[in-house]
């Protein structure tokens, strides 16, 4: 359950079956791209969760979650869109960066799915 629909109070539970699972730890932030399964499992989509931790006033700990909900049909298009928006990040604002190795820059795909 996620700690949203206690604040709205009225818990739900969501019946979907975690599929697969990959974390990316990038600095500050974690992203989560977890392939789950509909109700009757005939489907997938994928969820990408975007995980910063931050520390409160007291000292301890909370994280700040944002999560997309990506579906099948709209996988090419959106895959379109980030290969679009890093290309043109990579050509304008980070001329001379290396590229990172064993990435071409050019290589997003959701064909696994």
């Amino acid at each position: 359950m996620y700690s949203e629909d206690f604040e709205r109070g009225h818990p739900q539970e969501r019946n979907t079956e975690d599929v697969y699972s990959k974390p990316v730890r990038a600095g500050k932030r974690t992203y989560f791209f977890d392939v789950k399964a509909t109700k009757g499992n005939n489907d997938f989509y994928l969820t990408i969760t975007e995980s910063k931790r931050r520390q409160e006033r007291d000292g301890s700990f909370t994280y700040d979650k944002h999560k997309i909900f990506l579906y099948k049909e709209d996988f090419e298009k959106f895959a379109e869109g980030l290969e679009d928006a890093v290309s043109f990040i990579r050509a304008r604002l980070l001329k001379d960066a290396p590229e990172e190795s064993g990435h071409s820059g050019n290589d997003v795909t959701f064909d696994e799915f």
